[in-house]
């Protein structure tokens, strides 16, 4: 079996978001536990595998694992891998590739930006708002005061395939001194079906950007994820369905992974159309390495 790496919204080498990607003849053998004894050994915040060289029912079939288990969707490695596709399985500049996921079909597309960059683009489904949270529980899980919050917005759980709790703060200094408690984070996971903690402020490292993101995930095994597209879906929507910009129309630059050395560029479109509110992200990939499972 062959496998990838590629960085996932990053804007030069070695930033954004590791992935590795399985592919080969061979991934299909594959048995879910050996699937995720490579993802242990790669251990990034995802491995992906591509068990078809073919596409089935439209799409290619893609499994998605971090160390620690199976997921049903997750944004960079949905980007990373259809790169990967492209470039080494098509070995053709097509426009559109499409993933078969655990969630569903996902569309990847290619557009060129006005600097010329490759932007990949994924459109996930319309995301589902749930449960809320008081500012003091989260407050005690992140090590923050409630002071910290944007009590403009709720904290509220967000899915477009992977549940995530979205947590407004008002400036960059809050949004750096958070750390999870380990003991507080583990008793709060038990009373809620999303795991995942994704927190947001209005100010940013770089003038042209408009949103400084981090997120914590140690039930994944992912203490801190340089760069989430999944959660950032999630916050496309969640900055749609709240007028977070004055509307509903969303299309805007997030920073994520300064606080742990992985710089990193997520693009965010948002809109309601009727019921529903359309969410696609996009982000820039680059090849670093490859090489041969033996």
């Amino acid at each position: 079996m062959k496998f990838s790496i590629v960085d996932v919204f990053a804007e030069t080498k070695y930033t954004g978001n590791q992935l590795a990607v399985i592919w080969g003849e061979r991934v299909e053998l594959l048995s879910e536990e050996e699937m995720l004894k490579i993802a242990q050994e790669m251990n990034y915040s995802e491995t992906t595998f591509i068990s078809a060289s073919e596409p089935e029912n439209g799409g290619y079939p893609v499994r998605i694992f971090t160390p620690k288990r199976e997921l049903p969707f997750a944004g960079h490695p949905t980007l990373g891998t259809a790169y990967i596709i492209q470039q080494e399985i098509i070995k053709n500049s097509v426009e559109q590739v499409i993933l078969n996921l655990a969630v569903g079909q996902i569309p990847v597309t290619w557009k060129i930006s006005e600097e010329g960059k490759q932007i990949l683009w994924m459109r996930q489904n319309s995301p589902e708002f749930t449960q809320s949270y008081d500012q003091e529980i989260l407050a005690s899980v992140l090590n923050l005061e409630p002071s910290d919050f944007d009590d403009r917005y709720p904290i509220q759980a967000v899915s477009t395939g992977i549940p995530f709790i979205i947590v407004p703060l008002k400036t960059q200094s809050a949004l750096k001194k958070a750390k999870v408690n380990l003991e507080r984070y583990a008793e709060f996971i038990q009373t809620t079906t999303a795991k995942e903690i994704f927190i947001f402020c209005p100010e940013t490292h770089h003038p042209n950007n408009h949103l400084c993101a981090r997120m914590f995930a140690p039930a994944l095994g992912v203490p801190e994820d340089p760069a989430t597209g999944s959660a950032n879906g999630c916050l496309a929507g969640y900055l749609s369905n709240y007028d977070y910009f004055g509307s509903d129309q969303v299309d805007i630059r997030v920073e994520q992974g300064y606080e742990i050395d992985r710089p990193s560029l997520l693009l965010l479109k948002s809109q309601k159309i009727g019921d529903f509110i359309q969410v696609e992200v996009g982000g820039t990939v680059v090849k670093v390495a490859e090489g041969i499972l033996v």
